[in-house]
């Protein structure tokens, strides 16, 4: 096509306002031009903030998606989703399996295209993006450690994880993995973690539960000087407790978080927190399952994994 003829075309498009039918290209092409989403829950503000993310990264290359949650029953509802999946509504899956605690090799083998998000394995059978979760909590409390806490406690321990030889042993699970870190870091600085101040809030990662925990470590009467909380929530109540408890954040007791979820910058102080790397999560989770519904090939599962970083502010010291 000349120069002229396509100036000519795209005036006459310009002019009617055409727009490309996306349903209609998709259709042709064989794709629904959607893509599934399958979260725990939207509430937590990390899953929504995720949920958004993947729209976006979806959005710009020409897929819509559909979001679904599971949270009543983890396991058997992700079982249900997974085997009733149907593939004339969607092209494929995007998984969040961190609460789907027994999910198994099987339960993944499907024959549409699927990639897993979170702390827990894939057993080979789909691509897993996700995050180190033993670095990034060894991280966090090396980052206490070094600006002057030795007395550690930790908010967000689940299934009655205080024996710190079992701890060591986790493979899977954020709770799991991220009380692993500490122990670790702890572990190699010389330092130990009291069991009782363990605190172990089950799946309940709620401001709320923050602040109950964090009472709770206080009554213990066991003196701390840091606290590690598995997510962002958490923190910022224990961050409540501690002011209510005229405890001094930083000066008295460190506190750091993980997610770094949009308001952990605008709390009061601003909290230090492990970044989530959402940013990075996202828009590869897209990617990968893009690039398997476009496949005509079968491509091999890959554990994508990524370290993640402190981001400093107010409730650590400098």
């Amino acid at each position: 096509m000349s120069d002229a003829t396509r100036e000519k075309v795209q005036n006459v498009i310009d002019k009617l306002g055409y727009r490309v039918n996306v349903a209609a290209r998709n259709l042709n092409r064989g794709h629904t031009g959607v893509i599934t989403l399958a979260v725990p829950s939207l509430t937590p503000p990390y899953l929504s903030e995720l949920a958004n993310k993947v729209i976006d990264a979806a959005r710009v290359r020409g897929y819509s998606v559909y979001v679904i949650t599971y949270a009543e029953n983890p396991a058997a509802g992700v079982r249900s989703l997974l085997a009733n999946f149907n593939t004339t509504v969607s092209d494929g899956m995007i998984l969040s399996v961190s609460e789907a605690d027994d999910l198994t090799e099987d339960d993944l083998d499907v024959e549409y295209p699927l990639v897993c998000l979170g702390a827990r394995s894939a057993h080979g059978k789909a691509d897993h993006v996700t995050t180190n979760d033993v670095q990034a909590a060894r991280q966090a409390a090396g980052f206490l450690i070094d600006h002057g806490s030795s007395k550690l406690a930790v908010i967000g321990a689940r299934n009655g994880s205080k024996d710190p030889a079992l701890a060591l042993e986790a493979t899977e699970g954020n709770a799991q993995l991220r009380l692993r870190g500490v122990l670790e870091e702890c572990a190699e600085r010389g330092l130990s973690l009291d069991p009782h101040l363990i605190g172990d809030t089950g799946k309940d990662w709620s401001i709320g539960s923050g602040a109950r925990m964090a009472q709770h470590l206080i009554d213990t009467g066991i003196p701390f000087d840091g606290i590690v909380a598995f997510n962002d929530q958490l923190a910022m109540g224990a961050l409540f407790t501690l002011a209510s408890n005229g405890i001094a954040v930083p000066g008295g007791v460190q506190v750091i978080g993980f997610d770094n979820i949009d308001e952990a910058a605008y709390f009061q102080p601003p909290l230090t927190t492990m970044d989530s790397m959402i940013d990075w999560i996202a828009p590869t989770s897209v990617e990968r399952i893009l690039e398997r519904i476009s496949s005509d090939k079968p491509i091999k599962p890959k554990d994508i994994v990524r370290a993640t970083r402190v981001i400093r502010r107010a409730t650590t010291r400098a």
